[in-house]
């Protein structure tokens, strides 16, 4: 039997603390380990065969190939393509590739934007893989997602059409990186066709794990040079598309450029012309070819005002895909810049500044954390919450930027298994400033009653008739609930609740009572799930949105709200639970022999 969801979760919350999920110890996509389905190949003389992401149609998808062409396709590895194939020949460039049959111009551009920076390149693409030294058609990249890095691992089996590669390809044919590239990340998102269309800031973050900084180029900021110059100096990756035409097609202007098309911003330069500094951006096309005509393009005479030193330094006369154009034509032809920075250190311009990082998950579950927008006063409240304390910066980090900074990035992390199905909801964020406030919780037990020993049996007694008045429409107290309230609350292990712990009881229960009327504002007799929020809190007891969330799956009705008898009930376990961390654990963590384990889940 596998072990419970919660148990589930408790372990993956360990390993990322012990640093599985990092980019040196990622998680294992898919559950797949690539050194041990490496050994177990290299023992059998096999070549891998990837059963996660087959070579066949299904990893193709439906709607880029015709079915004629589909029934062409042949899954091919490198070395039945060329003779002596290579991952990496000569290094690897923006110019090494060229886009495929899928409109992935997004991924394209953004491995174009990868390659400037060696270190980040390295951290996504293993170098080290080959074709030669302990082969077996087994390849693993890594992928930063949704706040953990997590290792893919392919077979090297590509599709082709007569031969040759129908997806990305490189200039050498003999050069695999980017087609075993773009294989791993259609196997992320579900199959090559799950690729068609999409933004750069997708993958650059998806590259990186860094911030993602949006920019409308239609209103641009006043220091978009500036923060443009100082992304290029921090190793920033940058991405810029075209607005979108009468149709999604990409057809190409008179002006070279091509409309609704992902670029990648390769460089940033200033120069002299003519007596006048003039700002300049470098782009580069995914498809290899095509650029753009106008001003300071390959052939522009505006080129013989510069300097030859500059002249030398950055032009090139190739139909490469890649061009100048100066910053006022990059506003006026592109619609959005993406910058995305593995620290967003450039927005300040200091390089001895240096940003701290968190990164919280949560979810919205409807009637516990999906408190809608801020049109719904009523629950908005409930929506998930995360405390950030921001100290004062330094003078010299202060600067022009102010003295308390906070970048705040939202994910939505998708509940599907291709990106084409996924439903891109609306979402969003506020940032309210809290007062510091301290809180206090007194309550009065205003019954008690004095008995020699109670069992379970009396105890469901005097709670169905005390407690509910003899009001069992709910069912009342269960006999099994009574044992559970004896066993936490029995000290001396005798099955019975002596006088001072029957005493103890029932004060709470009697408080409980009382804090469950109070919150039960709708007055059904019930708690609804932002009513038990208030509850748990009117009881001292501080949860998490996923504890909520937990404790209304596991004490709830099937239409999701709470019971006198069941609040009773849950607030008692949690009050134990607690106690019993406190009692036996160093106030971090708890270390428990397996028999310390058991008697304590079997008897509380």
């Amino acid at each position: 039997m596998p072990p419970p969801g919660v148990c589930m979760n408790i372990i993956s919350a360990r390993h990322m603390k012990n640093g599985y999920g990092t980019v040196t110890n990622p998680e294992r996509f898919l559950n797949q380990d690539f050194h041990q389905l490496k050994q177990y190949c290299l023992i059998q003389h096999l070549r891998y065969i990837d059963e996660m992401f087959p070579p066949d149609r299904n990893s193709i998808g439906n709607g880029i190939l015709t079915p004629s062409d589909l029934d062409r396709v042949v899954w091919l590895r490198p070395g039945k393509i060329v003779p002596n194939p290579s991952f990496v020949a000569d290094g690897v460039s923006r110019f090494d590739f060229g886009q495929g049959w899928v409109k992935n111009c997004w991924f394209i551009a953004s491995i174009g934007a990868l390659t400037f920076q060696n270190h980040i390149f390295g951290q996504v693409v293993p170098l080290e893989q080959n074709f030669h030294e302990d082969y077996c058609g087994l390849f693993h990249f890594r992928f930063w997602r949704f706040g953990k890095w997590v290792d893919v691992i392919i077979d090297d089996k590509l599709p082709t059409i007569d031969g040759r590669l129908i997806f990305v390809h490189s200039r050498d044919p003999t050069e695999f990186w980017p087609a075993l590239l773009e294989k791993a990340y259609a196997k992320v998102c579900g199959s090559y066709t799950d690729m068609n269309a999409g933004t750069p800031a997708e993958a650059l973050v998806d590259f990186t794990g860094g911030v993602h900084i949006y920019i409308d180029l239609s209103k641009p900021p006043p220091d978009l040079w500036e923060m443009m110059c100082r992304a290029g100096q921090s190793k920033s990756l940058m991405g810029c598309g075209t607005p979108q035409g009468e149709t999604t097609e990409n057809i190409v202007l008179p002006n070279g450029l091509v409309q609704s098309h992902a670029y990648a911003v390769t460089g940033v330069k200033q120069m002299i012309s003519r007596g006048q500094m003039v700002n300049l951006v470098r782009l580069w096309n995914p498809w290899g070819h095509g650029e753009w005509n106008g001003d300071w393009s390959d052939r522009s005479p505006l080129w013989q005002t510069v300097s030859p030193q500059d002249r030398d330094m950055c032009l090139a006369v190739y139909d490469d895909g890649e061009f100048w154009m100066s910053l006022k034509d990059f506003c006026k032809t592109y619609s959005k810049l993406d910058i995305c920075c593995m620290c967003p250190d450039f927005l300040d311009g200091n390089s001895t500044c240096h940003w701290k990082t968190s990164i919280y998950e949560g979810r919205w579950v409807a009637g516990t954390t999906a408190g809608g927008c801020m049109k719904n006063p009523e629950s908005f409240w409930t929506n998930p919450q995360y405390r950030v304390k921001i100290d004062e910066l330094s003078s010299e980090c202060a600067g022009k930027q102010g003295e308390v900074n906070m970048l705040v990035s939202l994910m939505q992390k998708p509940d599907k298994r291709n990106r084409r199905l996924v439903q891109n909801l609306y979402i969003g964020f506020s940032v309210f400033e809290v007062k510091i406030s301290l809180y206090c919780f007194h309550h009065t037990a205003l019954i008690t009653f004095q008995y020699e020993e109670v069992d379970a049996e009396q105890l469901k007694r005097l709670l169905n008739g005390k407690i509910l008045k003899g009001d069992l429409k709910s069912g009342g107290f269960t006999i099994d609930a009574c044992r559970s309230m004896v066993a936490l609350m029995d000290t001396s292990v005798t099955g019975k609740l002596n006088g001072e712990e029957f005493v103890r009881l029932w004060k709470k229960a009697v408080t409980y009572q009382e804090i469950f009327s109070r919150c039960d504002v709708s007055k059904t007799g019930t708690l609804s799930l932002s009513e038990l929020r208030n509850a748990m809190i009117a009881s001292g007891k501080k949860i998490s949105d996923e504890m909520l969330n937990l404790m209304a799956l596991r004490y709830g009705t099937s239409s999701g709200h709470i019971t006198l008898e069941s609040f009773i009930s849950l607030v008692l376990r949690f009050e134990c639970m607690y106690q019993i961390f406190n009692q036996l654990s160093d106030g971090k963590a708890m270390t428990l022999q397996e028999t310390e384990w058991m008697y304590i889940a079997m008897y509380t």
